[in-house]
């Protein structure tokens, strides 16, 4: 009978011993970690990232040291394996404490150019504290999955041969691992926060009454029931300007704009929300305007205020915009468990309104645009079937934001003209498609522009838009060259580290202030609709009028919240 091996146990005394290279790795991993990337770090966030940061390297290392014991290649003597283990522990301990103390200068570089105030001390026991005890997790779940597959595989030994089993064993304790993870934790919690964010969409709050004007939504003459327009509706419905708040800052006559929003409360499916946006719309008179705009929201219905507000003031009120719910998550979410529903739900809106709209006398219906922020770009740029409207174009899309999955966005940056900077790409001569930042776009005003006009408003240091998976192995070209106006300058690509870090700041992404990171200006939303929506018959004065008072409006709306960051929560 053939003998089973027993489980290796953990050895606390051969750590330092057989982990050299972990160690050496791990603490080289670390050190990058510290270093910026896009967005400020709490301590919290660091420790979290440099505790992952480290375990990677040292798996790296014990990795690396395996296989070469694998191979059966020399090894130094167990005594100098034991010496050595105990200087590189030394030497790494040395080399994290000297660096985790500019953790503090290496973040002020970040702040400064966002205008932060700078930060004396970036904690650098409580980064290493958490930093211990996120490894001290993840070497817990390796070590569990140690176990199970070596359970597996000595039990499959009694059947097959030692290496056989231990593939067989490998494979099982993987899917065995997923399951749990994908079948009893990620859907069960996901189901719970479904049903918290539900809660949350369906609440109506005291101070947002229910309009009385009949051609708004949610009125007792609107198709669509206010209580089943959603939070996000409401907010979106009852928030915007009316047209004597525009004439007031604008000194210009101004028109009611139009807002028509459905919510996932107003019919069962997705192709009957589309039709009650369209019935709505033409109900409310939308299609008499000079502009109309079809949004798509972020992952909770969300709908950014500076985007829509800006294009209202300056169209003097004579806009009307349409939005469909898809889900109650937040972007993230929402992209994990229902990747196409989004796409779908955005896809269905366009063709309704768009198949209306090429029904209509050219010279009397409005001038179309699409718009999105977020995971509301995504879904927007892929409900344009750009080959579909050859014969009969929309006048054009804005883009905020758009996270680095956008398919027309990734095209048009790889294929930019070579000496333009990945960050603020120039695309052939400008006239279909432009990218614009906090200072505006590298093309001059009067540029000549095409049939239809597409803006992508992009911060550099927005990491939604430049993480990117292959960051794992190479550098980005956004980091070639010279950086972003809001990048700083101590950044720095290194291999693994370099993608967590990102991975970490796209969680932080909403946290910046105003006009940083992945948080849109109102004063950059106008100069992009001007862009896009051939603004016309306005003077400098009055723009940087509508631009300081939406600027004002924002913050107000941000101190009214009581948010300490002056971006944080604006976003899906």
């Amino acid at each position: 009978m053939r003998k089973i091996d027993q489980p290796k146990r953990w050895n606390l005394s051969e750590f330092w011993t057989h982990s050299s290279c972990g160690l050496f790795l791990g603490t080289l991993f670390f050190v990058a970690s510290l270093t910026p990337t896009l967005i400020p770090r709490t301590f919290l966030t660091q420790g979290v990232l440099s505790g992952i940061c480290f375990a990677a390297g040292y798996g790296i290392g014990v990795l690396c040291r395996t296989l070469w014991r694998y191979m059966e290649l020399p090894e130094p003597r167990a005594s100098f394996q034991h010496k050595l283990g105990l200087a590189v522990a030394v030497l790494c301990a040395l080399v994290a404490a000297t660096v985790l103390w500019r953790t503090a200068e290496w973040q002020n570089s970040i702040r400064k150019f966002m205008e932060l105030e700078p930060v004396a001390s970036a904690e650098p026991l409580q980064v290493s504290t958490v930093a211990a005890a996120t490894f001290l997790s993840v070497v817990a779940l390796a070590q569990l999955f140690r176990f199970v597959f070596g359970f597996i595989s000595r039990t499959l030994r009694r059947f097959f041969p030692r290496r056989v089993s231990q593939v067989i064993g490998f494979a099982a304790a993987v899917v065995l691992f997923w399951a749990v993870a994908n079948g009893l934790l990620v859907r069960y919690v996901f189901h719970m926060l479904d049903a918290s964010f539900e809660e949350y969409d369906a609440f109506i709050e005291p101070e947002r009454l229910q309009p009385t004007e009949p051609f708004k939504t949610g009125s007792k003459a609107s198709f669509l029931k206010w209580n089943e327009l959603g939070r996000a509706g409401r907010e979106f419905v009852g928030s915007g300007p009316s047209g004597s708040d525009i004439s007031v800052i604008t000194g210009r006559s101004a028109r009611e704009p139009i807002r028509v929003y459905v919510g996932l409360r107003a019919a069962e499916t997705t192709e009957q929300r589309a039709k009650l946006a369209l019935e709505e719309l033409k109900r409310a008179h939308g299609f008499d305007r000079s502009i109309l705009v079809v949004i798509t929201p972020t992952g909770t219905g969300w709908i950014d205020p500076a985007a829509i507000d800006s294009v209202e003031y300056l169209h003097d009120g004579d806009v009307a915009s349409v939005a469909l719910q898809y889900s109650y998550l937040s972007s993230p979410l929402s992209l994990i468990i229902e990747p196409e529903y989004g796409a779908n739900a955005a896809r269905a809106l366009f063709v309704q309104i768009y198949n209306y709209w090429t029904t209509l006398p050219r010279e009397h219906r409005p001038k179309l645009y699409v718009h999105g922020l977020s995971l509301g770009s995504l879904n927007s740029e892929k409900s344009v079937e750009l080959l579909e409207m050859l014969g009969d174009p929309i006048n054009g899309a804005l883009w905020s934001g758009p996270p680095f999955e956008n398919k027309l966005w990734r095209s048009v940056t790889e294929n930019r003209v070579a000496d333009s900077p990945a960050w603020l790409p120039q695309y052939r001569d400008g006239s279909f498609v432009r990218f614009m930042n906090q200072e505006g776009s590298k093309l001059p005003p009067d540029a000549p522009w095409g049939i239809m006009r597409i803006v992508y408003l992009q911060y550099a240091s927005d990491p939604v838009t430049f993480f990117d998976f292959r960051d794992f192995y190479r550098m980005p070209d956004w980091m070639v060259g010279a950086r972003g106006p809001d990048v700083s300058p101590e950044l720095r690509w290194y291999p693994v580290v370099s993608m967590l870090q990102l991975a970490v700041d796209m969680a932080m992404a909403t946290t910046t202030p105003i006009g940083y990171g992945h948080v849109y200006a109102p004063e950059h939303y106008v100069d992009a609709w001007i862009a896009v929506s051939d603004v016309q018959g306005w003077s400098a004065g009055q723009i940087a009028q509508v631009k300081r008072h939406l600027a004002q409006k924002i913050a107000a709306d941000v101190a009214e919240a009581g948010e300490e960051t002056p971006g944080a929560n604006r976003g899906g």
